[in-house]
């Protein structure tokens, strides 16, 4: 599979999750955004080791330039802030208004860490 179709991809999960964040005051629009967005991302990681390996060009930090280990570090951190934005995320959805106060920096931090993905993919 070409790179053209990894970085288009990931450009467009990039332009829909910042309209998910713009829509975040329309709470049924939102969630249903951002679900399709980490859906299609966890895809697109699962797309790129299949056709590429990549846990195992990762694995070899050593010997890798530093900007793919800077690349898969902010990959890494991007998925697994998923986890903490999508439980946060359905605690706020079903009522726990205490939980906000961590899932909107969490989000902040979770759209920088994409964006940054996607400048470094384009570096490597």
């Amino acid at each position: 599979m070409s790179s053209a179709i990894f970085q288009v991809q990931s450009f467009l999960i990039v332009m829909l999750m910042i309209y998910g964040v713009y829509n975040r005051k329309i709470r049924f629009k939102h969630v249903k955004i951002m679900k399709t967005v980490i859906i299609w991302d966890l895809l697109l990681v699962a797309q790129i080791e299949l056709t590429r390996s990549a846990v195992l060009k990762a694995s070899k930090v050593v010997s890798n330039p530093a900007i793919l280990n800077i690349h898969v570090s902010l990959a890494v951190s991007t998925v697994i802030l998923y986890a903490f934005i999508f439980y946060t995320g359905n605690k706020l959805n079903k009522g726990d208004e205490k939980i906000r106060k961590w899932h909107k920096p969490l989000g902040f931090v979770t759209l920088t860490t994409r964006i940054l993905t996607l400048i470094t993919s384009n570096l490597i």
